[in-house]
């Protein structure tokens, strides 16, 4: 008896993976073996890159309120302290945006902390 091969799943899986390999230069996208080494550590990228743009964000939100704080003569940590003492409820993000855009809300702020 011949041995059965599933041939229409098996171009499916490899069309799969050379659909997610478009674009990529020379033999990597169109080479099966190539594209889909390529294809597996882009995903392995991606997955990592979606921890650090996190990460990334909040560092960079801290940056925006440290330098609108500064302004007023308070380093970042005193500022986050006196926020979280006076329970104001907004986050860095919100924070960084006000310091950024709306400098006057921002001094409210500040003015309220102090």
């Amino acid at each position: 008896m011949p041995r059965s091969v599933n041939s229409v799943a098996s171009r499916n899986r490899r069309k799969k993976i050379l659909k997610q390999a478009k674009g990529y230069f020379g033999r990597r996208k169109n080479v099966y073996t190539v594209a889909k080494n390529a294809v597996e550590k882009g995903l392995q990228y991606a997955y990592r890159d979606r921890k650090n743009k996190k990460r990334n964000f909040r560092a960079l939100w801290i940056q925006r309120i440290n330098a609108g704080v500064r302004q007023y003569g308070m380093s970042y940590s005193q500022f986050m302290g006196k926020v979280k003492a006076n329970d104001i409820e907004l986050n860095r993000k919100v924070l960084a945006d006000l310091a950024m855009n709306n400098p006057e809300a921002f001094k409210a702020i500040v003015d309220k902390v102090k």
